[in-house]
């Protein structure tokens, strides 16, 4: 499917953003895992997160839906020597994969074309280390296959730092003989220790080392999912750079360790501010507000890449509207996800006239830059197509955005609500 995206005067409104997904998939992987029923409220539409039920209900969990947006999710009785099908979503192959060894399980995972490609030995080694006999395709992936048993806790340092790693790590943990450790040489997000320690898991934090007990219980409780940060940010690159623009994005989730594009939208120079609220299960909010400022190039390190990965192509749409240049290092990673996000962005954003030069780990922009329309296509990647629709809005002539329907996989209504703020 084709989308054409035009330019847009400017952004302007409020807006409730879909639940995070991040957040979704471990309130529903966990909550499979608890004494009692899990409550699952303000789940987003999103065909990565369906790809976790429905996994979660070939292992044999309960799960009655409430409505559109909410579901009761509880133990049922595991069951062994199945496939489950993940789909698009690498949270819910590696997650699963855990509870998976954890339980003592024989399952197989498999995804689709896209996934298929994703790197799985940096969960089947830590899995295997622990007790687990994982078997994995020619060229370390899926489809796998995962024998659990008597697993024992390990201590564990990812050699790339990845917060599905460390989750998968620490929900099989719960399930071993001992204590488990995950030493990551750069923090990543830290959703699943929130909702552990929400769930009454005595979660050891000291420095980047997170530990927790072995044979632990977790306890089912209610959980109203904060809106996705991840989502946001489209919405908060459009109001940064296009003049007269101003937004408030309703009760975002603002976890420290997804503020990484916001601090650079920050120092590129864009009108942010925060309006707190109460917390949900360990979880910060806030109201978002967004106004553009006078946007200026940015240098974003290896460290800071973690926080804000999955923003970089919109922060690199951003770029071409910003004084001097933006460069990326240390994102390598960009490489291994739904696409080669480095290659999509610089290839692309040249389409439109972007000054980008394409780097092993990343990419720098040179700007300001007049976009002039173009057709490009989001390679089947839900955030390559948002980026390109953000860009749209600022491009004369608009763009035409080639498999479009990528959306679906985090956010099935992204145009409709990104139509609404346009005037």
């Amino acid at each position: 499917m084709d989308t054409v995206v035009k330019r847009v005067r400017r952004v302007r409104g409020r807006l409730a953003l879909p639940g995070d997904k991040s957040i979704a998939h471990r309130a529903l992987i966990l909550g499979a895992m608890a004494a009692g029923q899990q409550s699952v409220e303000q789940l987003p539409a999103s065909e990565d997160v369906a790809a976790t039920v429905s996994c979660l209900e070939t292992l044999g969990c309960r799960t009655e839906k409430k409505g559109s947006s909410s579901v009761l999710i509880s133990p049922g009785e595991w069951a062994a020597g199945s496939t489950v099908f993940a789909r698009n979503s690498g949270t819910t192959a590696r997650l699963l994969s855990g509870l998976i060894a954890g339980k003592g399980l024989d399952v197989g995972i498999d995804g689709d074309a896209s996934l298929r490609k994703r790197p799985m030995a940096r969960i089947a080694q830590p899995l295997g280390r622990m007790g687990a006999t994982i078997t994995l395709s020619p060229g370390d992936r899926l489809p796998m296959r995962i024998r659990g048993g008597d697993l024992r806790g390990i201590t564990w340092q990812p050699p790339v730092p990845s917060a599905q790693v460390k989750s998968a790590i620490l929900i099989a943990g719960l399930c071993a003989e001992g204590r488990t450790e995950v030493i990551e040489a750069l923090a990543t997000r830290d959703h699943t220790e929130r909702m552990l320690a929400a769930m009454g898991v005595p979660v050891e934090r000291k420095g980047n080392a997170i530990a927790v007990p072995g044979r632990a219980t977790l306890q089912g409780i209610s959980i109203t999912v904060p809106g996705d940060v991840s989502s946001a940010y489209f919405f908060m690159a459009a109001a940064a750079m296009i003049p007269g623009s101003s937004v408030r994005l309703l009760d975002v989730g603002i976890n420290p360790t997804r503020l990484g594009a916001l601090n650079v939208l920050k120092r590129m120079g864009a009108a942010i501010t925060l309006e707190t609220k109460e917390s949900r299960a360990g979880e910060p909010l806030a109201d978002i507000v967004v106004d553009p400022g006078s946007l200026k190039g940015a240098t974003i390190e290896a460290a800071e890449v973690p926080s804000l990965i999955d923003e970089l192509p919109v922060l690199a749409v951003v770029a071409t509207q910003a004084e001097g240049t933006f460069e990326v290092r240390g994102a390598g990673e960009l490489r291994h996800k739904e696409s080669d996000r480095i290659d999509e962005i610089v290839r692309n954003l040249s389409l439109l006239g972007a000054d980008i030069e394409e780097y092993d780990d990343g990419f720098a922009v040179q700007g300001p830059t007049a976009l002039k329309s173009a057709a490009v296509s989001s390679g089947g990647d839900h955030r390559i197509a948002m980026a390109l629709a953000v860009a749209g809005l600022a491009t004369e002539g608009g763009v035409k955005i080639g498999n479009s329907e990528a959306v679906a996989v985090s956010y099935p209504d992204f145009f409709h609500d990104l139509h609404s703020l346009c005037e």
